[in-house]
């Protein structure tokens, strides 16, 4: 009795699985597709049948970000990388979606803005760690460290820091030197580059 009714669980646990699967692969065919929204809808059904698939688990952050939704994203890469550490394409998606949270979000007390857009920082630095040949990491860092610095260089009472603005246009100059060294002749790069300079010029 005791191995028929163990037997008749593992076979309704298989059933509950797979009837998952459908879900799984209609997120995924709707993310090749572009249409993220409906990717997220289906990909949160798919989580139910097992909330630790990181496959299913990174789909549905990059579909969150690509949705807009990048709160849910930074919460989905956040159990990513917890479960696999070395996925440096999380790292990404989630430093960009803070970066955005962190110019975008109304309302974002400066102390906030300031923490998302240090988190924005670290996680390019962990990309970096983990793939330091991706140019596109460096790129990111680069404006991250930007409007880092812009928001320390504002004139705003107790929360102004030179110091930290000045260090921040460094870190974002060094940066983009980076990607011109990697991709020779951009110009988008040459002109991001040439207005961190003048940006810390003006902090004098």
């Amino acid at each position: 009795m005791r191995s028929y009714t163990l037997l008749l669980s593992l076979v309704l646990l298989t059933t509950f699985v797979f009837a998952q699967n459908p879900n799984y692969k209609m997120g995924e065919r709707a993310l090749i597709n572009g249409d993220f929204k409906s990717a997220v809808t289906s990909l949160e059904k798919a989580l139910a049948a097992d909330s630790n698939d990181v496959n299913t688990l990174y789909m549905l952050g990059y579909s969150y970000y690509h949705a807009g939704n990048y709160n849910k994203a930074v919460t989905t890469f956040n159990r990513v990388v917890s479960l696999k550490p070395a996925e440096n394409s999380a790292y990404y998606y989630r430093g960009k979606a803070r970066n955005i949270m962190a110019n975008d979000t109304k309302g974002l007390s400066n102390p906030d803005r300031e923490k998302l857009l240090l988190s924005s920082i670290r996680d390019f630095t962990k990309a970096i760690e983990l793939n330091a040949d991706d140019v596109k990491l460096y790129q990111n860092r680069a404006v991250a460290y930007r409007d880092y610095g812009v928001l320390k260089g504002q004139k705003i009472p107790n929360f102004q820091d030179k110091t930290k603005a000045v260090n921040a246009f460094k870190s974002c100059i060094s940066d983009f030197e980076k990607v011109l060294s990697l991709t020779p002749g951009r110009k988008d790069i040459t002109t991001q580059l040439a207005d961190a300079k003048s940006y810390m010029q003006n902090l004098n």
